[in-house]
């Protein structure tokens, strides 16, 4: 099977971030409304639908695919919309299947904002929050699911076994590849994540979007929230540098606010509007390239 004759197995995006919540539970300071435990509340724990969305996902996330979007979608030459403009776009993604919420992306992105503003966070930690989920309109450019959400992992070199699923990894052509299947493949230790080519999806591309206007902390949060084989279970301290240890600080800072943000209140955008218009005004330029 080619990637292109895949199906999306997934009833919605989010049904990723579900399975995330099973396996990582965090504190309750942030969830509002629900204990961490009523989030997610599907009737099927075994989630066979997120099971074959990584089979799909660990077979070909290769490092030569990852290439070919990079080369496709990074030159960001797709559509061109100003960042209001952006959200309704990103809105024609909005999941009738969540069992959390029935708010649309852009309410999602401004609950996990407001729940960062609200500990006193500063400004552009809010906007990572507003922004962080952007990279999602690859799916309205006909990428398939698992080619925009999924646990990120580095590709050309060995998969860890503490990535989710690792058993599929045994049908990624890069698994029987001399020159990636080894600790380090085509990497140096401790080489610094900079050098270091990761698994496709929104991730990295909103990061590309975002990375001459956001400072360096809010750029590690964009580029690897979804990294949890590392910042949660540390399987690729071989390849981070001093400086990723320290800056993966802020990644953990930021998680929570991004899993535990939702409640059904929806938030008062004509209250906020004044607030996010000036805050994207003074770091965003006027329009942005997709």
């Amino acid at each position: 099977m080619k990637p292109n004759q895949t199906v999306n197995p997934l009833e919605s995006l989010d049904e990723w971030e579900d399975d995330l919540l099973r396996r990582y539970p965090d504190p309750e300071s942030i969830a509002q409304d629900k204990t961490v435990e009523e989030y997610r509340n599907y009737d099927d724990p075994k989630r066979e639908t997120v099971k074959e969305f990584y089979r799909l996902n660990h077979t070909f996330q290769t490092y030569d695919f990852v290439m070919a979007k990079r080369a496709e979608f990074l030159s960001f030459n797709k559509k061109e919309m100003n960042i209001w403009g952006a959200f309704d776009f990103l809105n024609q993604l909005v999941d009738d299947s969540d069992p959390d919420t029935d708010l649309d992306q852009m309410q999602h992105l401004l609950q996990t904002s407001e729940a960062i503003r609200r500990d006193g966070h500063p400004d552009w930690m809010v906007l990572v929050g507003l922004m962080h989920d952007m990279g999602k309109v690859l799916c309205l450019f006909g990428e398939p699911q698992w080619a925009v959400v999924g646990d990120t992992f580095p590709v050309g070199c060995a998969h860890s076994d503490k990535i989710v699923y690792p058993e599929f990894f045994s049908s990624n052509p890069d698994s029987t590849n001399q020159q990636f299947n080894s600790k380090y493949g085509v990497y140096e230790p401790n080489c610094g994540l900079k050098n270091v080519t990761m698994s496709w999806g929104h991730d990295e591309y909103v990061y590309q979007m975002m990375k001459d206007y956001i400072p360096e902390p809010g750029l590690y949060m964009l580029r690897y929230h979804s990294f949890y084989a590392q910042h949660r279970e540390h399987a690729y301290d071989h390849l981070l540098d001093k400086h990723d240890q320290e800056m993966f600080k802020w990644v953990n800072l930021f998680n929570p606010y991004d899993l535990y943000s939702k409640n059904p209140t929806p938030p008062d955008w004509k209250q906020l509007k004044p607030y996010y218009e000036d805050l994207v005004a003074k770091y965003l330029p006027s329009t942005l390239k997709f």
